[in-house]
């Protein structure tokens, strides 16, 4: 009894420091949950103080070209805000003696810089030349500038390996925790079964008592009653086990469920309750009838007898499974972590199983987030600003490679070469629209495409190209459907497509072609967050080949990711066909099974209305004697665009800016055509220039150019939806014919000059 006693003891002691070490590891969990959001704090706002001083620097450049007051002002308020967010970078980091060191050595920096972009503006406003010069020939700006910008990087980086550390410790203090709650489930378990045989046991005892000493009524009676008080003492204690261990239950966060051989709910806690709706006296059967029970990836539904109940049931303990359940069909659903065992008797025959379920649902959101962040950061930083830029720069490397060929006709060998950097410009080019592809930022030309013929044309084309080791076959849904998106790019990525099919079938193999109308319900688009529900055209291509592990198959869509050799592929051929479905509004999906081949389903969203629009013929170099208003930022491509246009035999009146085009309209200045490009600084773009030149000259004709424009310029109102625009680069035959265009697209019947209205001095 005294072993007995002490067993016990043991037991409920062991209990309840589980328990206390269970609410210590949950609060050290919420500790290390917020200090992974204190380190994506700190990183917020140390991009906010990058660009802050991005804004100063630029605004007071842009003061010193164009003298705008505008421009100063905005210059003061940047500065006056830097230092009050470097002190807000100092407070949020004052736990950390290695970050704070870094960031007042870089504060001096930063106000010595702030002194020298004052000091010129203030120089440049007075009109002192001479200090603006002694001032920019002691080069100090852009030394102290780049030094700034490498303590934020090291600031940055340390912040980062914070972050990864913080977020490590997080899910192991997780890991831990469970793995502590499920120990004290079955060390409650075996408490309870202890106490359950002892009593048991006791009562035995007692009727073996009665039966012996039956011939000695007068013994037997004082025995009995020495055994009853044992007895209630017995069941006082068992009582008071039993509301211990239950109260252990009720605050455990995690859901406890003991269910027994016939699936029906022996015990449950509150918190399996809130999650799951399991209670005791309900069967499993009817309550798994109004839940949906999903894979990991939330898509994959897991079939009745394949869930962790009827699994355990059968024998199996596992930890960590994780699930995925709808509580309804309206429900978002809630991540678990479910971990089981088999409950035996003495025998060894299955009685029953004990279940525990961990929320992850936040967890794994934020989780998602931050990666969903770190891959944007990854995409803006491999294409902004760069595709700009390096647009301009082609425009013109291309329109001289021209001229030049044209000038060495009588010089083959130089001819030949300039051909070679003319390929390489076109080379540049193309990949420059991958990458834009990739980023949705490439100008698309969509109207109503029918499918089904740009899919039977690509496969009619790709039958000689990809060999007779290829069997093409196409299945095409027998109705017409039609498509609003640039038919151009759909042929192109149904290309890169076959290409990726016939180099994983290196020994041949069937490739197919499909398409159909098909319906992506809710719980699709649940599981894909970018997809709306709805009817979509699908257009997939399938191949017999070698297939993809898991692993590729996650980074198959990331810019310059290949598994061929050096100099067998670019690893942007599936980064485009992602780029280009989903600024259509669609959405790709990759099937794939190793040694069983691939398929890829392009889903793109049908047309409102049906119908092609036709492509006009090719025709010889038009040219024209009007006159185009040019306004370009960049220099050079300004340039280039104005010897192009001249030598097409138009008349060209330059301006560097939107507020320099418009002081040449007021001076009377007469024009054909505004060709503008889109974005450029100085406060106005080029849809804003457009629409003031057309309240000034009612009826100007107007054609856009960009580098670094997308369908989002037209859904945020940079340009509207019918606006004709030219892509960077481009080739003198692209602008001729656009300019035509332009001159063309008015009604002749209501063609409004955009000559300048007489002076005042004329009138009358």
């Amino acid at each position: 009894m005294i072993r007995q006693r002490v067993a016990l003891g043991l037991g409920l002691g062991m209990l309840l420091m589980i328990g206390a070490a269970s609410v210590g590891l949950d609060i050290k969990s919420r500790h290390d949950s917020a200090w992974v959001d204190h380190s994506l704090e700190v990183l917020q706002k140390t991009s906010d103080l990058r660009l802050l001083l991005r804004e100063a620097e630029s605004t007071a450049r842009g003061f010193m070209l164009t003298d705008s007051a505008e421009l100063r002002a905005e210059f003061e308020d940047a500065t006056h805000r830097i230092p009050p967010a470097l002190a807000d970078l100092l407070q949020a980091t004052d736990n950390n003696p290695i970050q704070v060191e870094l960031l007042r050595n870089t504060a001096p920096l930063i106000s010595h810089r702030l002194e020298i972009s004052g000091a010129f503006v203030r120089l440049h406003a007075a009109g002192d030349l001479d200090g603006t010069k002694a001032l920019t020939s002691r080069g100090e700006g852009r030394a102290v500038m780049a030094t700034i910008f490498s303590n934020l990087d090291r600031f940055t980086v340390e912040e980062k390996r914070l972050l990864a550390l913080r977020s490590a410790a997080s899910r192991s203090t997780g890991s831990l925790l469970l793995a502590i709650d499920l120990t004290g489930v079955g060390l409650v378990l075996l408490i309870a079964a202890f106490i359950i045989r002892r009593s048991y046991l006791a009562q035995r005892a007692l009727h073996d008592t009665l039966v012996d000493t039956r011939a000695t009524a007068s013994s037997l009676a004082a025995k009995a009653q020495e055994q009853d008080a044992n007895l209630a003492a017995a069941h006082e204690r068992l009582r008071h086990s039993a509301e211990v261990l239950q109260n252990t239950f009720n605050g455990m966060a995690e859901g406890v469920l003991v269910i027994d051989s016939t699936d029906a709910v022996v015990f449950s806690n509150p918190a399996v309750e809130r999650l799951l709706g399991y209670r005791a006296g309900r069967r499993l059967t009817d309550i798994r009838a109004e839940r949906r029970f999903f894979e990991r990836d939330g898509v994959t539904l897991i079939p009745a007898n394949e869930l962790p109940t009827p699994r355990v049931l059968r024998g199996e303990a596992f930890d960590r499974h994780e699930v995925v359940v709808h509580l309804g069909e309206s429900s978002e659903g809630i991540r678990l972590m479910v971990s089981g065992r088999p409950l035996r008797n003495a025998r060894g025959d299955i009685t029953g199983a004990a279940m525990v379920y961990h929320d992850i649902t936040a967890p794994h959101e934020t989780e998602r987030l931050l990666h969903q962040a770190q891959k944007l950061d990854a995409i803006g930083k491999l294409t902004g600003g760069v595709a700009h830029d390096f647009n301009n720069m082609l425009t013109i490397i291309t329109g001289a490679i021209e001229a030049l060929i044209d000038d060495l006709r009588d010089r083959p060998a130089a001819a030949a070469t300039a051909a070679l950097i003319g390929q390489a410009a076109d080379r540049c080019t193309e990949l420059i629209r991958h990458l834009l592809a990739f980023a949705r930022k490439q100008p698309l030309h969509p109207r109503d495409s029918d499918v089904n013929s740009t899919v039977f044309d690509i496969a009619k084309l790709l039958r000689p190209t990809l060999g007779e080791q290829i069997e093409i076959n196409s299945i095409l849904e027998q109705e017409v459907m039609f498509a609003h998106i640039d038919s151009a790019q759909l042929a192109n990525s149904l290309v890169n497509m076959a290409i990726n099919a016939r180099d994983a079938m290196p020994n041949g193999g069937k490739l197919l072609f499909e398409t159909r109308m098909v319906e992506l319900d809710d719980s699709y688009a649940k599981a894909n967050p970018d997809v709306a529900p709805g009817c979509y055209i699908m257009v997939a291509v399938s191949d017999t080949g070698v297939g993809m592990p898991q692993q590729v198959r996650d980074r198959a869509f990331e810019p310059f990711f290949t598994t061929k050799e050096a100099g067998e592929g670019s690893g942007l051929g599936l980064s485009m066909v992602y780029g280009f479905a989903k600024q259509s509004g669609g959405h790709v999906k990759i099937y794939s099974e190793e040694g069983r081949g691939t398929t890829i389903r392009l889903y793109l969203p049908p047309a409102k209305g049906k119908g092609l629009t036709a492509l006009a013929p090719d025709a010889p170099l038009p040219q024209g004697g009007e006159t185009i208003l040019v306004v370009e930022d960049d220099r050079l491509v300004r340039d280039f665009v104005i010897v192009q246009l001249r030598a097409l035999g138009y008349k060209t009146i330059p301006a560097s800016t939107a507020a320099e085009a418009l002081t040449r309209i007021d001076a009377g200045e007469s024009f054909d055509l505004l060709f503008t490009d889109i974005i450029m600084p100085g406060g106005m773009n080029g849809q804003e220039l457009a629409e003031e030149v057309r309240r000034r000259r009612p009826g100007a004709k107007v054609l856009y150019t960009s580098g670094y424009t997308d369908n989002a310029l037209i859904e945020h109102g940079r340009i509207n939806q019918d606006a004709l625009l030219l892509t960077k680069p481009y080739r003198k035959s692209e602008l001729a014919k656009m300019v035509r265009l332009a001159l063309g697209e008015s009604d002749s019947a209501a063609q409004a000059t955009t000559r300048s209205p007489p002076l005042p001095a004329d009138r009358g």
